[in-house]
């Protein structure tokens, strides 16, 4: 009889607490939803610019489902790339192809040249095909003391060259500077979170509200004191990430420093924000695949150019998309703070967002 009265007791408080059972039922399919949409989406089909191949060869690289895009005159294959938005230029020169790919996604590159190295068989083994074909006729039509020469066909050599790594590049050299800037993210969000509900629940911030004290002046204590600590977090993180486990680093440190500590001050502000929420720390966890979860999707892990129109819309709301972005540009493919400041602006606009989100919250505790 116990134990039912303790199960009873457990229902009830559930049912009467209409957020968590809310989210209980209602987190799981969103992260199931979204999972669907990005899983079963299309892959972005690889963009090839070509330049002197026969159209033999172009036709077989179209048969492998590319994009081949021909160019009559060919700049630096580099320039061509970032100006045309291409995976890879193929440059032929007599016997002699070079292959440049951008390698900006490495298992995305290591396809491509694996489809150019099929078509470019392909096309010399109808080429031998033929010139077998044309032997026999031969031997049908001169006599049997007659020498006949049979051209032997070669496979053309093959220059790879990358713009960004090289052949012995994974995908976790990508992957590990967004996987430093989630867990930045993710440690501060619930540092920060989990704290000031702390200090709502032993009464403190009700006392601090009883004072003259401003809003703001409340909003902006919280965020430097935490904001402290987050920024020695921080540092730890991205030293450690970069020197003891050797994570890939073609930029500046100082550059990843301060892309860590933008997506830090995001996140400090928002779990401040979500806090104001919660009654529980229970219920500051179950924030945590609703804010949290979304954000790993969108960082970048997955290919951004292959998601519905929709989910794209949905990922330019996510600050790991501009974070996880700032991060490979920085980290993988050594861009300078001119070509990150966009993706810098956007995560401070973030946070001026949720500082304002934060002094309306105070509202429900004191008027002032």
């Amino acid at each position: 009889m116990r134990t039912i009265a303790l199960v009873k007791r457990v229902c009830i408080q559930m049912v009467r607490d209409k957020r968590t059972l809310a989210l209980m039922m209602v987190a799981p399919l969103v992260i199931l939803t979204l999972l669907h949409f990005l899983i079963s989406s299309d892959p972005n089909t690889p963009r090839l610019g070509v330049n002197g191949a026969e159209e033999s060869l172009i036709d077989e690289l179209k048969e492998k489902e590319l994009k081949v895009i021909p160019f009559d005159q060919l700049k630096s294959p580099n320039q061509l790339i970032k100006e045309e938005d291409l995976d890879g230029v193929l440059k032929m020169e007599g016997d002699q192809l070079n292959l440049t790919l951008t390698n900006d996604d490495p298992s995305k590159a290591k396809l491509l040249q694996t489809k150019v190295m099929q078509a470019i068989s392909t096309v010399n083994a109808k080429e031998q095909a033929t010139n077998l074909a044309q032997f026999a006729e031969d031997i049908g039509q001169q006599l049997p003391n007659t020498p006949i020469n049979l051209i032997q066909l070669t496979m053309p050599e093959i220059s790879t060259s990358y713009v960004y790594g090289n052949s012995e590049t994974t995908f976790f050299d990508q992957l590990s500077p967004i996987l430093v800037g989630f867990f930045v993210f993710f440690f501060v969000f619930l540092i920060s979170g989990i704290g000031l509900l702390r200090e709502r629940t032993t009464g403190t911030l009700d006392r601090l509200m009883a004072t003259p004290i401003q809003r703001k002046d409340i909003v902006f204590g919280y965020l430097i004191g935490y904001g402290l600590f987050a920024i020695i977090q921080t540092i730890i993180v991205v030293f450690y990430a970069t020197k003891v486990l050797d994570i890939m680093l073609v930029g500046s440190l100082w550059n990843v420093i301060l892309i860590n500590l933008a997506l830090a001050l995001v996140a400090l502000l928002l779990g401040i924000l979500l806090s104001a929420f919660a009654n529980s720390e229970f219920q500051m966890m179950q924030f945590i695949p609703i804010a949290i979860v979304p954000q790993v999707f969108f960082a970048g892990i997955l290919p951004f150019e292959g998601m519905p129109e929709w989910m794209q819309i949905v990922a330019k709301f996510m600050p790991m998309y501009y974070g996880g972005n700032a991060l490979v540009d920085v980290m993988y493919k050594g861009f300078g703070i001119n070509d990150i400041k966009n993706e810098l602006f956007v995560l401070l606009g973030f946070a001026l967002v949720f500082i304002v989100l934060n002094i309306v919250a105070l509202k429900k505790y004191r008027k002032i």
